[in-house]
């Protein structure tokens, strides 16, 4: 018996070899804000904890680098300090606006940078948007959408057997979007059963890939409808997502950004009501319940879906990008893509058009014109899509709402945020009055 036990717990040793390693790095840099919800009020300073850790033990006579300043702005402080016994205190000091400081702090060690950042925000809730409405705005918006509609839907489903269950059908669906001969695909999963469902729009995330829809919706009883936004089906292998992505298809939220007609967006725009337009046509659907939801640019386009279509009855987005684009112009973070960051990136002829154009697009415009119940969730980390711009869009929002706030989370989204995102869109969804 001792034998076989040495036996199995050589064999089990040996075998853990073969394992991932775990999550955290073997060098960790903890940034801590000497404030547990992170939030502060104007005129009051922030201080920010720094310990670097090696084998979970602070690491001695270690050089760390710190930049300290406003997301995104240029730095208010920045120099490298010898730590005799891995621990610092540094010292933030406070904002005299509404907005957000971070703390980066990275460390070099055998040719490998290790980083870590903590971001204090200061009287979020006070940050107003940066971005103009536009006069005719509404007017603009709703023309566009009633020439899109006058364009012949011409709906076609293709069931997909090997991706349907017991309960659930599958399809490929594509839609006339935009113009003449120009297509919407995506996924649909609708229940198997008889009867009338809710419904909800997935709108997707920046970049270019294949979808496979929502299957576990359809499960628990509501129709998902999952789209892409290029015009090209969402079944190919990811390969053919990667070479569009890496050649014409690259750095698409530039395309025709000169021009509020011939912007990229509007196609995508038009589509996510296009898409509702189908949803609305099943005859599954219940006639009441329509949700949408995503994260990053689907965070955007479900703001933006909302704030166009009055049938959606409620509104889920995760770190909103393209809101309050102008806080540049401004001195402060603008949304994604950041088209303004550079400003001498556009010759200064086009500047003008640019603005205008962003000025129709920004989902922060969209917000303020929502009527349904909106949730949001984000952390104050986000390096990519600033905090600053998301709470901008948030406090624009006139309808009831609530924020799931994961402070520490940067552009990606911890499982207990997607499970919260989702409880509360089927929570809704199938509320007897959306309104509650």
């Amino acid at each position: 018996m001792k034998r076989l036990f040495l036996f199995l717990f050589i064999f089990s040793g040996f075998f853990s070899i073969a394992q991932p390693p775990p999550d955290h790095q073997w060098i960790e840099i903890i940034v801590t804000p000497n404030h547990t919800d992170w939030t502060y009020k104007i005129g009051e300073d922030a201080d920010f904890q720094v310990t670097v850790l090696k084998s979970n033990v602070p690491m001695p006579n270690v050089t760390i680098h710190y930049v300290l300043g406003e997301e995104q702005m240029k730095p208010e402080v920045e120099q490298d300090v010898f730590l005799e016994n891995g621990s610092i205190l540094i010292k933030g000091g406070s904002m005299a606006k509404p907005g957000f400081k971070r703390c980066l702090v990275s460390v070099e060690l055998n040719g490998k940078t290790y980083s870590a950042w903590a971001t204090a925000g200061f009287e979020p809730d006070k940050i107003e948007p940066t971005v103009k409405l536009p006069f005719d705005f509404q007017t603009f918006w709703s023309k566009a959408v009633k020439e899109n509609r006058e364009l012949p839907m011409d709906a076609r489903m293709i069931l997909l057997p090997e991706r349907s269950t017991e309960k659930v059908n599958v399809y490929e669906v594509s839609l006339q979007n935009w113009k003449n001969g120009a297509r919407l695909y995506g996924i649909l999963s609708v229940p198997k059963k008889a009867g009338k469902y809710p419904a909800v729009l997935k709108v997707p995330g920046a970049g270019i890939r294949p979808y496979y829809g929502d299957v576990q919706f359809a499960e628990d009883g509501i129709i998902s409808f999952e789209i892409g936004i290029h015009g090209i089906s969402v079944t190919m292998p990811q390969k053919n997502y990667d070479d569009l992505l890496a050649g014409w298809n690259n750095h698409y939220w530039e395309d025709g950004i000169h021009d509020k007609d011939e912007y990229f967006y509007k196609r995508v725009y038009l589509g996510c009501v296009k898409a509702n337009d189908f949803l609305c046509s099943l005859p599954q659907w219940d006639g009441k319940n329509l949700g949408v939801m995503g994260s990053s640019q689907g965070g955007a386009l479900s703001l933006v879906t909302a704030g166009i279509d009055a049938r959606v009855t409620a509104v889920a987005p995760v770190h909103p990008a393209m809101c309050d684009m102008t806080g540049y112009l401004e001195g402060r973070a603008g949304g994604w893509p950041h088209y303004l960051r550079d400003q001498t990136k556009w010759e200064w002829g086009s500047h003008d058009q640019i603005v205008e154009t962003i000025s129709y697009y920004d989902a922060l415009n969209f917000a303020r014109s929502i009527q349904a119940p909106v949730w949001f969730s984000f952390g104050y980390n986000d390096n990519v899509v600033p905090p600053t711009s998301i709470f901008a869009a948030y406090n624009v929002i006139k309808s009831k709402k609530e924020k799931f706030l994961a402070l520490e989370s940067a552009h990606w989204v911890y499982p207990e945020q997607q499970k919260a995102q989702r409880d509360w869109m089927t929570k809704m969804l199938k509320k007897k009055n959306p309104a509650e």
